[in-house]
């Protein structure tokens, strides 16, 4: 039989019983057809070739169950759902990796900053140890217990003037022993 001049819904029948002839003559029918229609959605040529090759692999195996009437408009109405899928697939994909890598960095960020926080606190308990005792607890109390000066003042016996001292001679030396770690923010 030649198959060229086979009308399609013939054919599609004889794909029914499984006649590899008709299902060639499909495929070159409307390879071309399909292959632009992906390439002009997904935008490679690859990736267009596999979706074609795909839909073409679902009708031949989907042959005996399928009732297709006007196979070109089937198979145009089937490549342009792969091809959604496929980038839907692709968007999911990317979100996925974008996710990840930004999981990641946050991650890292958060060890950096735990890291940075804990040699900080420990440059801190090493500078306040240098402070007479009185003014390393003046200084906690007025900056880690939010403390007022007033309150402080009246807690160890002390003026006001004295506890502002204490405070402010605290606040140099964290200063002149903790320029490392400071930052214009």
């Amino acid at each position: 039989m030649h198959y060229p001049s086979v009308p399609d819904e013939q054919l599609v029948r004889f794909l029914a019983d499984g006649d590899t002839a008709a299902f060639k003559e499909l495929y070159d029918r409307y390879w071309y057809k399909l292959f632009s229609v992906a390439y002009h959605r997904i935008g490679t040529k690859e990736e267009a070739e596999e979706l074609v090759h795909d839909v073409f692999e679902q009708l031949w195996n989907r042959r005996q169950s399928l009732a297709i009437t006007h196979v070109g408009a089937y198979l145009v109405v089937a490549i342009k759902h792969l091809s959604m899928n496929h980038i839907r697939s692709q968007i999911n994909h990317r979100r996925l990796q974008e996710h990840l890598i930004l999981n990641q960095l946050q991650q890292s960020f958060a060890t950096e900053e735990l890291v940075n926080f804990t040699d900080l606190s420990d440059a801190l308990a090493h500078v306040l140890k240098q402070l007479p005792e009185r003014s390393s607890e003046i200084f906690r109390l007025s900056r880690f217990e939010n403390q007022s000066v007033k309150a402080i003042a009246a807690q160890f016996n002390l003026s006001e003037k004295a506890v502002e001292y204490h405070i402010t001679k605290s606040i140099r030396l964290l200063k002149e022993n903790l320029k490392a770690y400071h930052t214009n923010n």
